[in-house]
């Protein structure tokens, strides 16, 4: 398989897109990935923590402490153990939080801590996607060696066309594929 034994965090935020982050999940697992999943407490609403467990084999982290247990989950164990880090999809306020080192959730203290390639795959409605805060969120994740994986246009959940649409999970799986094959961010 062409991802075998390599370790990849999937962040998933707050989108309408976090659907086709299962497809993700279930390309990446299929391709011998391991797969931890973090998903932000807004990416719960989208997509539930149990339909993620069951494709990736593993329990889904959203908070900094386990439930009642007082088990801590450790961002820097997550961000060391990674061979990628992969937001998908990533929304304008994790990118903006990410671009502003605002350390607010279990997914954002991860991306700070990681030692690894991040790729991000913004998913928003178009005017977000091209308005100036947006466009200087991504221009400095660009800066901190982040690679975007560039949205599609099309049909945008708000009913309205143009850019905006998270990458196809076909087209974001090759992106890593060419990165382990090619050793290259983007």
């Amino acid at each position: 398989m062409r991802l075998d034994g390599k370790k990849i965090i999937l962040g998933i935020t707050g989108s309408i897109a976090a659907y086709k982050a299962a497809f993700l999940l279930r390309l990446l697992v299929k391709e011998g990935a391991e797969v931890q999943v973090v998903i932000t407490p807004a990416g719960k609403e989208f997509i539930t923590p149990v339909t993620l467990s069951a494709l990736s084999g593993k329990p889904v982290i959203s908070e900094f402490f386990g439930s009642d247990d007082g088990t801590w989950h450790s961002h820097v164990d997550l961000g060391l153990w990674a061979d990628v880090l992969l937001i998908a999809p990533a929304t304008a306020a994790t990118m903006g939080k990410m671009a502003g080192g605002i350390a607010d959730n279990m997914l954002v203290t991860t991306y700070l801590s990681a030692k690894c390639p991040v790729f991000v795959a913004p998913a928003m409605d178009l005017d977000m996607y091209k308005h100036p805060s947006t466009q200087k969120n991504i221009s400095v994740l660009k800066d901190f060696g982040c690679c975007i994986i560039e949205p599609g246009e099309g049909e945008l959940a708000s009913g309205l066309e143009g850019k905006g649409r998270m990458e196809e999970p076909e087209n974001i799986l090759e992106t890593l594929v060419d990165h382990f094959n090619q050793k290259k961010n983007c």
